[in-house]
């Protein structure tokens, strides 16, 4: 996890961002130069404009004469407006490109690390980082990127220009332009502290207002409803608050280049009244349409740093998002590309599973495992019997690390919570009797367990654990929709798209909670055939009532008590063939 926001420098917050913008591509490139391009157009204008009123007004042609300048300058204006919106459209899309970028990776990196219950952060706060800060992102680079360029390198290049003109009007807007990002920048660092505090408060009321939603029931039933409403609220004004502090910085902030500006524009006028005027003799020979023309220009060398300062708090917002993105999730030059992960690695050797007096209790203290010992031999295969609610579901769920415990458990020496959590999750397999099911395509929901598998081992993974026997009967097949917990599926279906999550792992241990319990003797026969074919070389253990699973392992123990107590077992089976069954 990346260090607190408050302890990142702002160098090291834009250099992150800047990191961020490859994936804009053309787009972004295209987002840039059309500023550029229209400022270029913009002098042609300036000039054109000038000579058509000077030629005009002080030559006394008539429109006639200046037909030509005249249409030159709408081609000019319609020029400008389609850059304007090229420019723009190609900001959002470059934008949306690294906004999606940003959200892939951060999604592939919270997959491969499967938390356990407890993660911290919340995962309210989690979810405001992949989707409210990240849509952070997107003015700094659709906005602010274009803008920050444009005001470094027009107006400077408008000063070089009006420099054969009339020198003075140039050294003017040398000397005024560069006060305007000079006094930004002071406000900017009160607007950069607002708005962290800001993004800290968006980020800690959705982790609050996500908890009290989990937990609505239980508010309900202890009449706490009210309360928590309180919360919330409070929470709420907290962030409108914070977000009215920032609004006030961005104001600020353009009203002191407002300030300079029309300080600008104002000098110009009157250098130029004056010098008509006989009372300025330093240009004499300054005709109407070069006073005219750094009349028209003095507006325009402003714009750029006004357009500056109307996404100038874009900057603070896109840093602060940056900030809570990696304290919530990760840093983001850790991340790897979603499409440049590394392959699978090679099958893990099998893993020994040892277990010294494991005691599980409930909130009331009763004891559902008792002093449970188990040692299990690598690449060893395990049917734990008993009836329901006797504890073998307890018992995986203890050795996945998803509930506490008491005693020792142990993964080839060394302790559970010795493992961390990216690391158990690669070595263990854990498909439970009621797979979580998300809304989503059945590919998506099978595809979860590998991110980075693609569409040709998902599709085998189906065909493996039977998916494709209902699937291909859909309208989409295993691209179909399906509704959140399995919304349109029978409890079977479910249970072989959890199966097929398994085909996508490397697991040194397996386990598998009642793998057989919704499915018909035929397809749990050749499901078995499959995940048994998949065990060889690893660990399995499988928790079931069905003496025809148990029959397949090489050792049957029988949960009471609990605890684990031999019971007799028959030599195993060879799998069942196709003729067989037949």
């Amino acid at each position: 996890m990346a260090p607190p926001s408050d302890t990142i420098a702002p160098a090291t917050r834009s250099r992150n961002l800047m990191g961020l913008r490859a994936p804009g591509g053309q787009a972004l490139t295209l987002a840039i130069a059309a500023p550029l391009v229209s400022g270029v157009l913009l002098v042609i204008y300036a000039w054109l404009l000038a000579q058509t009123l000077g030629r005009i007004i002080e030559g006394g042609e008539p429109l006639s004469a200046v037909l030509g300048l005249i249409i030159a300058l709408a081609v000019i204006v319609i020029l400008r407006a389609v850059l304007g919106m090229i420019g723009e459209q190609a900001g959002t899309l470059g934008a949306e490109a690294i906004k999606k970028s940003l959200r892939d990776r951060l999604f592939s990196h919270l997959l491969a690390q499967r938390h356990a219950l407890g993660l911290q952060p919340a995962s309210g706060a989690v979810a405001a980082a992949l989707i409210d800060q990240v849509d952070g992102l997107e003015n700094f680079f659709a906005r602010y990127l274009p803008a920050m360029i444009a005001a470094a390198i027009l107006p400077v290049a408008f000063a070089v220009v009006l420099f054969p003109i009339d020198w003075v009007v140039a050294l003017l807007f040398l000397f005024t332009a560069p006060l305007i990002p000079v006094f930004m920048a002071l406000a900017g660092w009160g607007a950069q502290a607002a708005t962290d505090r800001q993004a800290n408060a968006l980020s800690r009321l959705s982790a609050h207002f996500a908890d009290r939603l989990r937990g609505l029931l239980t508010l309900k039933l202890f009449g706490r409803e009210a309360d928590a409403i309180e919360d919330v609220h409070t929470a709420s004004e907290a962030l409108r608050r914070r977000t009215n502090a920032v609004l006030r910085i961005a104001f600020l902030s353009s009203a002191i280049l407002e300030f300079f500006a029309a300080l600008g524009v104002a000098g110009v006028a009157l250098y130029v009244g004056l010098t008509y005027l006989g009372f300025l003799g330093i240009n004499p020979g300054l005709t109407l349409s070069a006073g005219l023309f750094a009349l028209i220009m003095a507006p325009e060398v402003y714009a750029p740093l006004r357009q500056l300062a109307a996404h100038y708090h874009d900057r603070a917002t896109a840093r602060s998002a940056l900030a809570e993105i990696e304290n919530l999730v990760a840093s983001t030059d850790t991340l790897q590309s979603a499409d440049t992960a590394p392959p699978v690695s090679a099958s893990r050797p099998a893993a020994r599973l040892a277990i010294r007096g494991l005691t599980v209790q409930t909130a009331n203290g009763t004891s559902v495992l008792d002093g449970l010992d188990l040692d299990l031999a690598p690449g060893k295969t395990l049917a734990i019997m008993g009836p329901s609610g006797v504890g073998k579901s307890t018992l995986a769920r203890a050795i996945t690390r998803l509930i506490p415990f008491k005693g020792e458990i142990a993964l080839d020496g060394r302790a559970l919570a010795e493992w961390s959590e990216p690391d158990l999750r690669g070595i263990l397999a854990f498909v439970a009797q009621k797979p979580l099911i998300f809304a989503g395509t059945i590919a998506e929901n099978i595809g979860i367990a590998d991110p980075t598998a693609d569409g040709a081992a998902i599709a085998s993974a189906a065909e493996r654990a039977s998916v494709t026997q209902f699937s291909t009967a859909l309208p989409d097949g295993i691209d179909t929709l399906v509704g959140e917990g399995g919304y349109g599926l029978s409890g079977g279906q479910i249970q072989r798209i959890g199966l097929a999550r398994l085909f996508l792992t490397d697991p040194a241990l397996i386990i598998l909670d009642e793998p057989t319990a919704h499915l018909d003797p035929e397809t749990a026969t050749q499901i078995l055939d499959q995940v048994f074919a998949f065990a060889e070389g690893r660990t399995l253990i499988v928790l079931t009532h069905s003496a025809t699973v148990a029959a397949r392992t090489d050792l049957v123990l029988r949960m009471a008590g609990g605890t684990l107590l031999e019971t007799p077992h028959r030599a195993k089976p060879a799998p069942r063939t196709r003729e067989d069954r037949a």
